[in-house]
């Protein structure tokens, strides 16, 4: 099915369809899809499942996208990078990201972030410009737990990026936490992300961050909208480990908020959220009938 503007909803898409998808194309796929779509954070070097020797077990990545998820964004992609390939354990040696999107069948995504992390982390134009040439399919520009990560900083590096990578590049920026840089979530800092580049922004779902209220986030959530982006809704504050129990009132919440994309960070078992987590929020915000069916396309592609 397609949306009235000819793009395909991400919704509906199969492994081959995901994993090509990327950029602007993107961004507009998940719009078109009217809130139903699920985002999983992981840890770029963890496999935390069934691992034996000889055998590093199931990756992070695919089990999320086992579990229900439309997108996977890796996070410290530096613990990943040998200088020429990315090295994921459970999965092996990849010579792009796009050959890594067509192993697990979805979208893939990188974390970058200003200031004083790792080079490769470092949301600067030259290692930016590589990955998207390797096939990442957005680059997410937000800020890690400590790291002073402020919405100015994050304004001025989706600039420089906008600026050196072309308009076509998906770039969704924001903060799911304070990072370090305690400041209150507002729309006109939201809206000043979109002012510089930002196709998608990133805002802490209510009940995930004190001080972001259901009144706050759907005035951010529309005022983003109206200046022509998408917005993720995030969970990254370890509650992507609490109980299944939570689900309901923070995956209705931000259907009723208006988010675009739904997000489950990276904090639970080692490098990841927690997969019944996200399976739950899945039913929750578009049905047995979606999830299933996105479930059922998992399982690993071929290698390279």
């Amino acid at each position: 099915m397609t949306s009235p503007s000819g793009t395909p909803r991400i919704l509906d898409l199969d492994r081959a369809g995901l994993a090509a998808l990327r950029g602007r194309e993107l961004t507009a796929s998940v719009a078109a899809a009217e809130g139903r779509t699920m985002v999983a954070e992981v840890f770029a070097d963890r496999a935390a499942l069934v691992a034996r020797p000889g055998d590093d077990g199931v990756h992070n990545a695919e089990l999320m996208a086992a579990f229900g998820a439309d997108i996977v964004i890796l996070n410290m992609i530096e613990r990943a990078w040998d200088g020429e390939r990315l090295v994921l354990p459970g999965l092996g040696s990849f010579a792009s990201v796009a050959a890594l999107a067509e192993c697990v069948g979805r979208p893939v995504g990188i974390n970058l972030e200003p200031g004083d992390v790792p080079e490769v982390r470092r949301a600067e134009p030259e290692f930016a410009k590589q990955l998207v040439g390797m096939g990442a399919a957005m680059l997410c520009l937000t800020a890690n737990p400590g790291t002073g990560g402020s919405y100015e900083g994050l304004a001025r590096v989706t600039e420089r990026l906008r600026n050196g990578l072309g308009d076509e590049v998906a770039l969704w920026s924001g903060k799911m936490h304070h990072a370090g840089h305690p400041e209150r979530v507002t729309p006109g800092r939201l809206t000043a992300l979109v002012e510089a580049g930002a196709d998608g922004v990133v805002l802490p779902l209510p009940g995930t961050m004190p001080g972001v209220t259901k009144e706050l986030a759907a005035e951010a959530v529309a005022a983003v909208q109206d200046a022509g982006a998408v917005v993720m809704g995030a969970i990254g504050t370890s509650q992507e480990g609490a109980h299944i129990d939570v689900v309901p009132q923070l995956a209705l919440n931000a259907k009723e908020i208006g988010v675009d994309a739904h997000h489950i960070g990276d904090a639970f078992l080692p490098g990841m959220g927690d997969p019944e987590l996200l399976y739950a929020y899945s039913v929750a915000i578009r049905g047995r009938r979606h999830t299933w069916n996105r479930m059922a396309l998992g399982g690993r592609g071929s290698r390279t």
